[in-house]
C-alpha cells in the first residue's frame, strides 16, 4: 500500500486503469456474488453443455472483474448479464465451428454427404424387386452360377467343383443367365429362362 502524502494514509493499490484491486473486490463480493444463483439459472437455460456451466460462470467472473478494474460499473446486475450473454454467443459460435483436424474419423461428423435421399431408396428398392424377380425366374442350375459367381464371388473353377460340373459349362451359364437378366432388366421383358 502507498502512503499519500497529505493524510498519511495508506490507500489502495491502484491498477493501471485507475481502479484499485481491493475496491474492485469488495464491489465484487457486494454487487456480482449475491446475482450468483440468478447466472447459473440463466447459464443452464441458456447453454445446452451442462457440465461447463461452472466453467461458463468462471470466465464471466474473470472478464467482470477484468472490466471492473478499469472502471465500476453503475449498475452490477445488466453489466454481469452483459458479459455473460457476450460470452454464450461467443461459445456457441466456436462450438459450431468443427476443425477438420480435430477429426481423425470424418464419419463421426455425422454428416451424411453420399446417403441418398428417399426418392432414390425407393428407386433402387424397386429394381432390386425386379432383380431378385428376373433371378427367380432363370434356370435352376442357370440361377446357381450366377449366384455363386456374381453374388458370392466364387471363381469359375470353384464354382465347378461345386457344381460337379466342368468350367466351360460354369461360363456358358454365366453368359447366359447374365444374358437373360439383361434382357428382363433392360430390354424388353422376356421370360430369362428361355435363354438358358
Amino acid at each position: 500500500m502507498a502512503e499519500t502524502p497529505e493524510t498519511n494514509l495508506k490507500s489502495p493499490a491502484r491498477t493501471d486503469a485507475g481502479v484499485s484491486m481491493p475496491d474492485v473486490e469488495a464491489w465484487f463480493v457486494r454487487e456480482v456474488l449475491p446475482l450468483e444463483a440468478s447466472l447459473t439459472h440463466f447459464l443452464q437455460n441458456s447453454y445446452r453443455k451442462t457440465n461447463e456451466i461452472s466453467d461458463l460462470r468462471q470466465d464471466v467472473y474473470a472478464q467482470v472483474i477484468e472490466a471492473a478494474q478499469k472502471r465500476l460499473p453503475d449498475r452490477a446486475k445488466p453489466f454481469l448479464f452483459t458479459i455473460a450473454r457476450h460470452l454464450l454467443i461467443n461459445r456457441i459460435r466456436r462450438d459450431r465451428v468443427v476443425s477438420i483436424e480435430s477429426v481423425a474419423d470424418p464419419d463421426e461428423l455425422g454428416v451424411a454427404i453420399d446417403a441418398p435421399g428417399p426418392d432414390r431408396t425407393v428407386i433402387a428398392r424397386d429394381e432390386l424387386r425386379r432383380l431378385q424377380t428376373a433371378i427367380d425366374k432363370l434356370p435352376p442350375r442357370c440361377r446357381e452360377t450366377i449366384l455363386l459367381g456374381r453374388i458370392e464371388g466364387l471363381t469359375g473353377r470353384e464354382i465347378a467343383e461345386r457344381m460337379g460340373i466342368n468350367e466351360t459349362t460354369v461360363s456358358h451359364y454365366i453368359a447366359d443367365g447374365m444374358r437373360a437378366l439383361a434382357d428382363f432388366l433392360y430390354g424388353t421383358p422376356a421370360d430369362p429362362g428361355e435363354h438358358a
